[in-house]
């Protein structure tokens, strides 16, 4: 679907991107933690952006896919970053941002921080503020410990290699929070959770659903399904949601 075109950031560092021109607003795919731009769910979006006309953007965080930079390098407000630049040097126009997991985090990120640039959001899975909830507050006095005093620690993951998780991750999460203070969104807002999601449970949508305010926000939840959220039934309800949120933009 194109070659890998790249882009340098404001703080140096180079992002690899796909695009495509088509119908306004555009729609930007945000993906999640160590995730990459060729993954079922972007790859599906374009695919129906390019059939629906649809200007569409998906791009590598650094430290992810193509882009520079090591993963174990980055942290939360520097992927921040990262999406500020591609949609400041990538999209004219306001935009509909489709964010996955930690992408649902930078989606709301940007609601506080450009707010004039959203005409919708659509978050599968959103895992705002999980530094902190998802790690942190559940790890042992001996796992802190060791982020702490080693800079690291290596986490199992049923995606494949161990997931390193650092301490600047942890320390510049708490400078990112979403969950803690105000947070409003003036556009619509579709959120999909699976209930069987074992790395973001329902429990965080619910509260998210709860903390933010807005006035055309939906919850949909999609029972069975995990947090990869790619069988077909959960591709379309992506595609549905971000279809809805467009009819309101």
């Amino acid at each position: 679907m194109g070659d890998t075109q790249f882009l340098e950031t404001p703080q140096g560092r180079t992002l690899a991107y796909h695009k495509f021109s088509g119908r306004m607003p555009a729609v930007v795919f945000l993906g999640g933690l160590r995730s990459d731009m060729t993954g079922t769910k972007a790859v599906h979006l374009e695919a129906w952006a390019r059939r629906s006309g649809r200007e569409f953007l998906r791009f590598d965080y650094s430290g992810h896919g193509d882009s520079s930079g090591d993963f174990t390098e980055g942290c939360i407000g520097e992927w921040h970053e990262d999406t500020v630049a591609a949609l400041e040097g990538l999209t004219e126009g306001k935009v509909v941002v489709v964010g996955s997991s930690m992408g649902g985090w930078q989606a709301l990120l940007l609601a506080q921080r450009m707010p004039e640039k959203l005409a919708g959001i659509v978050t599968i899975a959103a895992a705002p503020d999980f530094t902190e909830d998802g790690y942190w507050d559940v790890w042992t006095e001996e796992e802190r410990k060791t982020v702490m005093e080693e800079g690291e620690i290596a986490l199992p993951s049923e995606y494949g290699d161990a997931m390193v998780i650092t301490r600047k991750l942890i320390e510049d999460g708490r400078n990112h929070f979403v969950l803690r203070g105000p947070l409003r969104v003036d556009v619509p807002m579709r959120m999909l959770q699976g209930t069987a999601d074992m790395d973001v449970p329902t429990e965080v949508a619910l509260r998210l659903l709860d903390h933010v305010e807005g006035d055309n926000i939906h919850l949909e939840l999609i029972k069975d399904a995990d947090h990869r959220f790619s069988t077909p039934e959960c591709l379309d309800t992506i595609t549905r949601s971000v279809e809805e949120v467009l009819i309101h933009a």
